[in-house]
């Protein structure tokens, strides 16, 4: 048997992970752990709650962040030793051992590359994901209860914590829109690169037979900022209304009108809780993700940025990013990154690792593309 010749792989995820190790600043790293470690150990800590759990929060992601740096390293050391072993005692069993440790350690190198371009100003923070159905009708409200659950399958798959905020069902099938909340270290940065307009082709299930069917679904990622104080809301400026949590085809979720729907006069915004138990912590929640996106608005506004971050979505041919075609022929196609796959059906389980890292490398050369401009 010839001996295993991967040292040159071996060597290129050395330097890249060294590469990523220099971003990181593991010096820098070590020390917020230090002081955030420090101001959790403090004994009046949860005397604040929202403040114990940023800084909670915050240590957890900081130390996860240095412990995967460091088990990659320690996992390029042990298959240098495995190779040398496979190869003295020419073991296949081991050879074939290392070429799919290094597969793996291929794939998590370069999602740890991609990471390092997450420098954005929102990029850690958590997302408010919404769908909405667009141009379609009740193919368009079906596919975006699709995208939901992939979305849902994505953060799940890769251990992110979900909340959901509201669901509006659709008499005859899906939903007309979803909001909920993602809670992960660098959740915006990763997600934003999925707002725009989601076009979806196949044969209808609803329509007539032997007849193709588009339908769109428009999709809107906001930061969920920790600090919202700054963001005042008058009371005149709002309209709020209470109603009852549903469920598909209108069955009642409780018994009490405990749904909220906070309108914003000037700007129209409008957000909707109600998983939540009580009106009050529904109309709590609400507010929050308001305020949240009234300051990216004001943000966006200040910095001319609009179209970097939520944009505007009209769910329509117009705005395009991607076609999920299941007929005649089987595809899903970025059409920013031109990122495609040939089985829909594995990304609409939650499989868009390939699509959210396409996004954030063709962000990021926009990006650099419009500073050397």
């Amino acid at each position: 048997m010839a001996d295993l010749d991967i040292a040159g792989e071996i060597a290129d995820l050395r330097s890249t992970h060294s590469d990523i190790a220099a971003v990181a600043d593991l010096p820098r790293l070590e020390r917020e752990i230090a002081e955030l470690s420090e101001q959790a150990g403090a004994p009046d800590i949860w005397d604040d709650p929202a403040k114990a759990q940023q800084v909670t929060t915050a240590l957890s992601h900081r130390q996860s962040q240095l412990k995967r740096i460091g088990d990659v390293a320690s996992r390029i050391d042990d298959l240098e030793v495995l190779v040398q072993l496979a190869n003295e005692e020419d073991d296949e069993d081991s050879r074939a051992e290392a070429r799919k440790e290094l597969g793996a350690l291929q794939k998590t190198v370069s999602e740890m590359e991609v990471h390092t371009l997450l420098d954005g100003e929102f990029d850690e923070l958590p997302a408010v994901v919404t769908i909405r159905a667009g141009a379609g009708g009740v193919d368009a409200s079906d596919f975006a209860e699709m995208l939901l659950r992939m979305y849902l399958r994505y953060a799940e798959q890769h251990g992110m914590s979900v909340r959901v905020y509201d669901t509006s069902y659709a008499e005859e099938a899906g939903i007309k829109s979803a909001s909920f909340e993602v809670d992960a270290p660098y959740a915006f940065g990763n997600l934003s690169v999925e707002a725009g307009t989601h076009r979806l082709v196949r044969m209808s299930p609803f329509g007539a037979a032997g007849k193709r069917q588009t339908s769109f679904a428009a999709v809107e990622v906001v930061p969920l900022f920790d600090q919202v104080d700054e963001v005042e809301v008058p009371e005149g400026d709002i309209r709020v209304d209470v109603f009852r949590s549903s469920g598909p085809g209108g069955q009642s979720v409780n018994t009490t009108d405990s749904a909220v729907r906070i309108t914003h006069l000037p700007t129209g915004l409008v957000v909707s809780m109600q998983n939540e138990k009580s009106q009050i912590q529904n109309r709590a929640a609400a507010m929050r993700v308001l305020q949240s996106r009234l300051m990216l608005l004001q943000r966006e506004e200040e910095a001319a940025r609009k179209k970097e971050l939520a944009g505007t979505i009209t769910a329509s041919w117009g705005d395009q990013m991607r076609s999920y075609v299941l007929a005649p022929y089987q595809m899903v196609k970025d059409l920013r990154t031109e990122h495609e796959v040939g089985n829909p059906s594995n990304v609409f389980d939650g499989d868009l690792d390939g699509f959210i890292a396409a996004g954030i490398r063709w962000r990021k050369q926009q990006q650099q593309e419009r500073a050397d401009s």
